[in-house]
């Protein structure tokens, strides 16, 4: 974890979901808790999603590098998460998407934060579209 991270973490939960600095007035930021692929410890980050009716769609964007971001691997290797959304926590399962449902999903991102087309530009990868199902409690 780094210190960037673990802050955002810390106003996340102490502001009910809202954090300043370069996120000041998203209302799209989530807190995934995965298992670690090869460690199996419990790690947490701050991402933005893509609402999307009952799921939230992740992309494992890397900011545009060339390799995939922990959380991706630890989601594949156990598609199980805890997932913070405002003050509220719960268990989700992961769903690796691909073709034009991935497509059209990573394009509302783009729509959202016109970044994530930067991102795309930047890498040869293919990167990965993730929807998140909350799981019955």
């Amino acid at each position: 974890m780094n210190a960037f991270n673990d802050n955002v973490i810390a106003e996340f939960r102490a502001n009910g979901g809202k954090v300043g600095g370069p996120f000041e007035g998203r209302d799209n930021m989530v807190l995934i808790t995965t298992t670690g692929a090869k460690s199996g410890r419990r790690v947490t980050n701050p991402l933005v999603y893509v609402p999307d009716g009952d799921r939230i769609i992740l992309i494992a964007s890397n900011g545009g590098a060339d390799k995939h971001p922990a959380w991706y691997h630890n989601l594949r290797a156990n598609p199980e998460l805890q997932v913070e959304l405002g003050t509220e926590t719960y268990i989700a399962k992961a769903e690796f998407l691909t073709g034009p449902e991935a497509d059209s999903l990573y394009q509302r991102m783009v729509d959202r934060m016109p970044q994530f087309a930067d991102y795309r530009a930047k890498t040869t990868r293919q990167i990965p579209v993730i929807a998140v199902h909350r799981q019955p409690a």
